[in-house]
């Protein structure tokens, strides 16, 4: 009697719409009609709910805890240095979705366009961005893609990277729109089983104005519209689509100043350099990692635990400081989470600023530099609104680079009060929160655990 035939996969699409809530979901028409035609729930995120810890679970179904991705960055006490936005896929631990789906069909492929800790992942297929660091100083736009020959495919296609769209002053739908077209590329040349693709577009004017700004709004539809003719592929291909996001926005109005307290406290250490200081992990009793609406707080010597604690129950805007049992009870309990965990309240969020006179902060704090600063700075979203030089200062410097020569895009505000939308926090309520949606009917419904997302999309693809 002749085998079985081996049945193929249903092919998926997965779409992270950073920060798409159900309250934005009303200004996105095709969204919402892939969610009423096919199901849609409310999606539990993890703490912290930033990019890397949520996609990480997302692709392992378990929390930080197991995965070890306990923010967008930590620090790395092995090497004394505070790192964020590290890009090897060898930081997360476990079981990932494509070994789980190999396991259950051996050659199941993936396509990886723009989720974080893509580089060294065992996908088929692999886009994520990648400057070129030159040897004299300059960073240019670029990305790195698996196979390499897809680099110069997509930039003959669609053009360079758009790096400078896709973080800092000038991010906007440019970066999306490039995703997007490389993912239809991807898919009409080297159809994969599974498809991931990250749309961060909605992260920028949400942070920046607040998610109940009209310009906000238009964000929303500016990238439903654009993401129309992606769907309309899926759909005539007969494939699943599955819309999630990581973490929903909300209003903050008050930047906390972590670090400066524990600084004023004795207990974070600087030292400088031409006139600049910076950050000395290594020999600080006590800093904090900031990173959104969570800060991780590691403390070098047990005996400093009470002082620590003291000054932050003393500091506004943090309405929660989880220890090993608070840790444990939220997942957070891996060796890289700090000692202690603040958590902001909910119209608060946390600066990384570590000094406490603006004419000693090091030049990377006015550049964006998401690689130097100890902690996640969205004020790299603003021009300074201070300086009437700043536009001429942009365009001097693109001019130089326009040139080959170096440069320094010195424009980013030291003054934090501009940023009007942030995340971290579990959500207070689900029309804030993170949600789900699928072109199948009755696949997702009431609420989803993050957790559960791998074994959800395992389910849809006929491997589960």
């Amino acid at each position: 009697m002749s085998p079985a035939p081996v049945r193929k996969p249903t092919p998926l699409l997965v779409l992270d719409v950073v920060g798409l809530t159900p309250r934005l979901l009303d200004h996105m028409p095709h969204l919402k009609a892939l969610g009423q035609s096919g199901s849609g729930a409310a999606l539990g995120t993890v703490l912290p709910a930033v990019t890397c810890a949520a996609q990480s679970t997302f692709l392992t179904g378990t929390l930080p805890a197991e995965h070890g991705i306990v923010g967008n960055g930590w620090y790395f006490r092995d090497i004394g240095e505070v790192l964020l936005w590290r890009q090897h896929n060898g930081l997360v631990e476990g079981d990932k979705i494509w070994d789980a789906a190999r396991r259950v069909h051996p050659g199941y492929t993936v396509a990886n366009i723009c989720w974080w800790y893509a580089m060294g992942a065992d996908t088929d297929i692999t886009v994520t961005p990648r400057p070129v660091y030159y040897a004299d100083g300059r960073k240019e736009p670029d990305c790195y893609t698996r196979p390499p020959a897809l680099h110069d495919e997509l930039t003959d296609e669609f053009g360079t990277f758009p790096l400078f769209h896709f973080w800092g002053p000038g991010a906007d739908i440019v970066s999306s729109r490039w995703i997007i077209d490389a993912t239809r590329h991807i898919l009409r040349t080297r159809p994969t089983d599974l498809a991931l693709c990250y749309l961060p577009h909605l992260d920028y004017d949400l942070q920046r104005y607040g998610p109940d700004d009209p310009r906000s709004h238009r964000a929303a539809t500016d990238l439903d519209t654009a993401l129309a003719p992606l769907l309309a592929d899926a759909k005539a291909e007969g494939r699943t689509v599955v819309a999630l996001s990581e973490y929903g926005i909300t209003r903050v109005s008050r930047p906390v100043d972590i670090n400066r307290s524990l600084r004023r406290a004795g207990l974070v250490e600087v030292h400088t350099q031409d006139g600049m200081e910076y950050l000395d992990p290594m020999t600080s009793r006590a800093f904090a990692v900031a990173d959104h609406q969570l800060a991780h707080v590691y403390v070098r010597r047990p005996e400093d635990m009470t002082a620590v604690r003291e000054v932050l129950k003393g500091v506004d805007g943090i309405g929660e400081l989880l220890d090993d049992e608070g840790k444990k009870a939220h997942g957070l309990d891996h060796p890289r989470s700090g000692e202690l965990i603040a958590v902001a309240e909910p119209d608060a969020w946390f600066t990384y600023y570590y000094w406490l006179d603006d004419a000693k902060a090091p030049d990377f704090a006015q550049l964006v530099e998401i690689h130097r600063k100890p902690g996640y700075d969205p004020v790299e979203l603003f021009m300074d609104p201070q300086d009437p030089y700043v536009r001429v200062k942009a365009a001097k410097a693109l001019a130089r680079k326009k040139l080959g020569m170096r440069y320094r895009m010195a424009v980013v505000p030291l003054d934090p009060s501009p940023v009007s939308g942030s995340h971290g926090r579990l959500p207070e309520r689900d029309e804030d929160g993170p949600l789900i949606l699928c072109s199948t009917p009755r696949a997702v419904e009431g609420r989803v655990a993050a957790t559960d997302v791998k074994a959800l999309l395992l389910q849809l693809a006929g491997l589960h």
